[in-house]
């Protein structure tokens, strides 16, 4: 087979490295000379050089002879060091790898055609069996077949410039620097006995605010210097035609078109804090190489390619992704005690946890336990208590709200008993209802629980005293809310938002507008007897709520419902007092929190859910969220439950794990407001990290308690933990231990 390479970076040369190794005949462009590069060193993981050995020894062997390893992470914060161990990293010059990578591919006789730009796409891919555009970032090949690849480029808020410093670092170092101008911050690491890679990076803003938007390359090298002079012991930076610019993320909804296929930063790119370009690209030629191997023709091949490259790359992405927002939000955290700083940026990807570090610094992570506020080594985070007003939750475990649609005119019933007393039972610090709604207007469905009659309160009550008398330390929360115009629908398995055949109630909202147009109902506007009118049956629910014998109460001011339909500007087009500016978006939903707080036992702590993004152009912003978040503890709030969306049918959200923490951790180190983080937090790792973090005081799961009851108890099970955070029921308690299976 006859391939084209375009592009001589690390995953280009490999790629045509591999092909030549397997038979194939390969010629490879690269417009600059053969050792001109940017940057200085690259980090490549052990998998990475797993697959490497495997797929081509030789490579292997001169890479190994090269490398610089270390185990520690440096991590100071206002001039204080701490060392995290046991990471294990592998770095050589960048130089020094193509020079390896060019004459393994000179002695498999791949053409090299250095200093010459490739022929078009198009004439490439009518002249060879397949093409492969390693051609980086600012893909020609990419741009010229936009429309078959449908790229998407997101640039980021920070602006970095990669040095080098003559000396080799003893660590991975982390570094701020809260200057006048605002946070910066040193990325440096060592890749060979006498030099490092040193990234210095800030927030646009500070750049600009800083002037080194003014600088070249040897007045910001030299300014860089002066910034980190300590940490480079009063030592110069050098530059590698280095320039200030912003990280842009790619990604791309199809990798191959007919027999041209994109590898490394061509197809996607990942944020240099978690070090993973190089790795990706030369991970993107192995599997390239071995599909082209195994299938029977280049179309299949591709897709095989992209098919087995596609969930680890996305799965880097979203770690790359909330890494480089960690450090654009990296101001908000300055404040943190030091080595929680330092825990918060060593698991800022999520893919180092709590549980992983203890496996590779004990001591560090035991001392970050110890200042949260574990007593013993025997106690995770989790399991200590946290008090909100008058009540002490015995841990740190919330069973989030979830709508069971299986109440009877608004009764919760037998199932609900159930439902609700199996997740006390099963050792959550807090237990929350579904959206119990305020009047039956206010319904979602037919479904769904209320309480606005004296019956529904009577059932709520006997479910409270159930799990009082039977679950004693748990508390139970109820959270009170409207449907607004998502109401008047099909309960969830029969079509969710979806209107009712027949049988429908009017619905009504802050504006006009249909949830969805030509589908839903077009609400009524309230005016100022329905406003009144909604107020009073919240307050006439709350006193109702406090009689049952509820512990918390949350106002559900999230999803479009609504309270959530004032806030977001994309559902509240008013023009009076109640729309416009955020402060007049907020007012209504704040009337109804302080008539709600008024009626609510003092004693008793008061929550709000919120969706801190609508995930959606023009709608609430996470900076909406923090101003959102403050005017309600302002009021009086106790704590913010965080979620996001589901206000507008066309929201694009960012699915993934723990994917709307970053919204919480936001709202909390801005303000200094307790919150409740939730969504796709699965694990008792998950939970661990997040408070140990400081990214959250409380965590609610949803569906991890459909799945498993008895999450919370299990999670100590698992963690070796018998105190009192986690009590097993007495008749459950000769079922503490995970039975023992059979051989797998």
């Amino acid at each position: 087979m006859r391939a084209a390479v375009t592009g001589g970076g690390p995953g280009g040369l490999y790629a045509a490295a591999l092909l030549a190794r397997r038979g194939h005949e390969v010629t490879l462009w690269e417009r600059n000379a053969p050792h001109d590069t940017f940057g200085f060193g690259v980090v490549l993981s052990d998998e990475t050089l797993g697959g490497i050995e495997n797929a081509d020894p030789e490579v292997y062997a001169a890479l190994s002879a090269e490398f610089v390893r270390w185990d520690d992470i440096d991590v100071v914060h206002r001039g204080r060091l701490l060392t995290s161990g046991g990471h294990g990293f592998a770095a050589l010059g960048r130089r020094r790898l193509l020079e390896v990578l060019h004459e393994r591919c000179a002695g498999l006789g791949v053409d090299l055609r250095p200093r010459r730009e490739a022929p078009g796409p198009a004439a490439l891919a009518a002249s060879y069996d397949l093409v492969v555009a390693a051609d980086g970032v600012h893909s020609a090949t990419r741009e010229a077949l936009a429309g078959h690849f449908r790229p998407t480029v997101t640039t980021g808020r920070c602006r970095y410039i990669w040095l080098a410093a003559d000396f080799a670092f003893d660590a991975f170092r982390f570094e701020i620097a809260e200057t006048e101008h605002g946070v910066m911050q040193l990325h440096a690491y060592p890749y060979s006995a006498d030099s490092s890679t040193v990234i210095v990076e800030m927030r646009e803003e500070v750049w600009r605010a800083a002037g080194f938007d003014l600088c070249d390359e040897a007045e910001s090298a030299h300014r860089c210097a002066k910034v980190f002079g300590e940490a480079l012991r009063g030592r110069a930076l050098r530059g590698n035609r280095s320039a200030w610019t912003a990280f842009r993320t790619v990604v791309n909804e199809r990798w191959s078109h007919g027999n041209t296929v994109l590898i490394g930063d061509a197809a996607h790119t990942a944020h240099f804090s978690i070090g993973s370009g190089t790795k990706l690209a030369v991970e993107d030629a192995l599997a390239l190489a071995d599909a082209v191997t195994a299938a029977p023709d280049v179309p299949t091949a591709l897709a095989a390619y992209e098919e087995a490259r596609r969930p680890a790359v996305a799965s880097t992405q979203r770690a790359a992704a909330a890494s480089m927002r960690w450090f654009e939000e990296i101001a908000g955290y300055t404040g943190q005690p030091a080595r929680q700083f330092a825990f918060n940026l060593l698991t800022r990807s999520r893919r180092v946890t709590h549980d992983n570090l203890r496996l590779r610094d004990p001591r560090f992570t035991r001392t970050v336990e110890r200042d949260f506020g574990c007593p013993d080594e025997a106690t995770p985070p989790m399991f200590t208590p946290y008090r909100l007003r008058g009540l002490t939750l015995r841990n740190r475990v919330v069973v989030s709200p979830m709508d069971m649609y299986s109440a009877t005119d608004g009764v919760p019933g037998d199932f609900h008993l159930v439902h609700l007393g199996a997740r006390a039972l099963g050792g959550a610090g807090l237990v929350m209802t579904e959206m119990v709604c305020v009047s039956a207007e206010g319904r979602i469905t037919p479904g769904c629980a209320g309480l606005y009659t004296d019956g529904q309160a009577a059932a709520w009550t006997r479910i409270a005293d159930f799990v009082h008398a039977s679950a004693p330390g748990t508390a139970l929360g109820v959270q009170l809310g409207h449907s607004g115009r998502k109401g008047s629908t099909k309960v969830m398995w029969e079509g969710i938002d979806e209107p009712l055949p027949e049988g429908n109630w009017p619905v009504v909202a802050a504006s006009p507008l249909p949830y969805r147009a030509g589908v839903n109902q077009t609400p009524h506007a309230l005016t100022r007897p329905g406003l009144d009118l909604i107020r009073d049956q919240f307050t006439e629910a709350a006193a109702r709520a406090a009689a049952c014998g509820f512990d918390l109460l949350e106002l559900h001011c999230a999803h479009g419902y609504l309270l959530s339909g004032f806030l977001s500007p994309l559902t509240n087009h008013r023009t009076d007092a109640y729309g416009g500016t955020l402060e007049g978006r907020l007012r209504f939903p704040l009337e109804v929190f302080d008539a709600v707080r008024a009626v609510w036992p003092e004693d008793r702590p008061m929550t709000v859910r919120i969706s801190a993004t609508d995930w959606a152009e023009g709608g609430t912003s996470g900076e909406d969220s923090v101003t959102i978040a403050a005017a309600f503890a302002a009021h009086g709030a106790d704590a913010i439950d965080v979620s996001t969306g589901q206000v507008v049918p066309d929201e694009r959200p960012e699915y993934g794990r723990s994917y709307q923490t970053p919204y919480a951790d936001r709202i909390r180190n801005a303000l200094g407001v307790p919150v409740i983080a939730v969504g796709a937090i699965s694990s008792w790792d998950d939970v661990n990290s997040l408070l140990l973090a400081g990214r959250a005081d409380l965590c609610a799961l949803a569906r991890p308690h459909l799945y498993d009851p008895h999450w919370t108890l299990h999670a100590a099970a698992d963690q070796g933990y018998e105190g009192p955070a986690a009590p097993w029921p007495p008749p459950y308690r000769a079922g503490s231990r995970k039975p023992p299976t059979g051989k797998g």
